[in-house]
């Protein structure tokens, strides 16, 4: 596949960059999530419907974006979409109204997919190389989760730091102040982290000529989708990107049901984050040791389980530990899966010089959840306030876990013939 492996530094800048991008438009709103509705002044189904307008606008740019990746070097695309991407957290930073946040959501659909999403995925599938796939997804979506997990911790520490006065009686503006501080400094690093890509993450000149292509041609994009593997990644994405975006409500249902305070809610979101990590890597391994195919199916399983733990509505203020275990169970299947579902485009005979291509076709379907899961869960949650409506939000989680399994055990089977053969 490659002459030589890139440096370990390579793939540390990607996982330093691949979380550093979504900061701003993901991750403080899921670690922060009551002090977002709170500071902006929005419902659930308003931040809802942000997330929608950054998935429309994610929509076109996966498509547009991917053949793009398979033109430019991934170094390029990955810096200059980080500094636009921080450019953004200024205007975030001024809590604008609903209508300007939402132009906001749509700027970032298009930093953080069209020049960013792509070439991730091919440059992570060069350091895999053949027998390292597993590995390389693993450790870029367990890495990703580190990084996640450490700009929760400091944001956090920042949020409270900041505050003038106590949890218990901090008013709106005293939030906003301490909030934008968070966002600000969020903002400082994303730019920092585009210098270090753009003078730091080179490959070797042999290797970027290999997976360049002078031009993308329509019989190219017809022969990636000639491939069964293409379409089975459709659905499993969009199954998989579901159980990730649900995650975002666990915050709150420490605020809702649990009855935790904004600090401590926060502290359960970036609990989810260092769970990530952990789990990333190890499936990785697991996987690279056996069939990549088959822990995604198992991942699909858990998620099932982790769901059906939080929709049948046996947690609740006083199960404090089974909480934590549930949180537990729904975070290995997600994250598992969510860990893999790249790692098996080997598997899938999906050529890596025309995977900018792949992943923009397959991305187009499979990352629809940021259209219509923010909106649905926000509508639920809303519709039914407190713990009936976390639940019906967890039923939803259990309906595409199993889907997503079906398709998961499909593309094993499909593919474990074609390798036995």
């Amino acid at each position: 596949m490659r002459s030589s492996n890139p440096p370990w530094y390579f793939l540390a800048l990607l996982i330093l960059a691949g979380e550093s991008v979504f900061i701003l438009p993901f991750v403080l709103s899921r670690v922060f999530r009551p002090t977002v509705l709170e500071t902006f002044e929005l419902t659930n189904v308003e931040l809802g419907l942000c997330f929608s307008v950054y998935g429309f606008a994610a929509l076109l740019s996966y498509l547009f974006g991917g053949p793009l990746a398979d033109k430019y070097p991934p170094r390029k695309l990955i810096a200059v979409a980080l500094w636009m991407t921080s450019l953004g957290g200024i205007v975030y930073s001024t809590f604008p109204g609903f209508n300007t946040l939402n132009v906001l959501y749509g700027y970032w659909g298009f930093t953080t997919i069209f020049l960013f999403w792509a070439p991730m995925i091919k440059a992570t599938r060069v350091w895999g190389g053949d027998t390292s796939q597993g590995k390389a997804f693993g450790l870029l979506d367990g890495g990703r989760g580190l990084v996640g997990a450490l700009f929760g911790t400091l944001g956090v520490y920042i949020f409270s730091q900041t505050l003038a006065s106590g949890l218990a009686v901090a008013s709106i503006e005293e939030s906003r102040v301490a909030f934008k501080m968070v966002i600000l400094a969020s903002s400082a690093i994303v730019m920092i982290v585009g210098f270090l890509v753009w003078f730091f993450m080179k490959l070797d000149s042999k290797i970027e000529k290999s997976i360049i292509l002078e031009r993308i041609t329509l019989s190219q994009v017809k022969e990636v989708l000639k491939l069964p593997s293409v379409w089975l990644l459709m659905v499993i994405i969009l199954c998989a990107y579901v159980g990730y975006k649900i995650t975002d409500v666990l915050s709150l249902y420490a605020s809702d049901v649990m009855l935790y305070n904004q600090v401590e809610a926060a502290q359960v979101g970036t609990f989810l984050l260092y769970i990530r990590p952990v789990i990333g890597v190890t499936i990785g391994i697991l996987a690279d040791r056996s069939q990549t195919t088959y822990w995604l199916l198992i991942s699909f399983i858990i998620s099932f389980t982790g769901a059906l733990m939080f929709a049948t509505g046996i947690i609740d203020a006083s199960a404090t530990a089974l909480f934590f275990i549930s949180i537990l169970v729904v975070a290995v299947g997600v994250y598992a899966s969510r860990s893999l579902y790249f790692a098996v485009m080997q598997r899938g005979k999906i050529p890596l010089v025309l995977t900018g291509t792949a992943v923009g076709l397959i991305s187009l379907v499979g990352y629809t959840p940021d259209i219509f899961a923010g909106p649905a869960m926000g509508y639920l949650l809303d519709e039914s306030p407190g713990a009936a409506g976390h639940q019906h939000v967890f039923w939803m989680l259990a309906a595409f876990s199993f889907i997503g399994s079906a398709a998961a055990w499909y593309y094993h089977m499909l593919y474990k013939k074609k390798a036995d053969s």
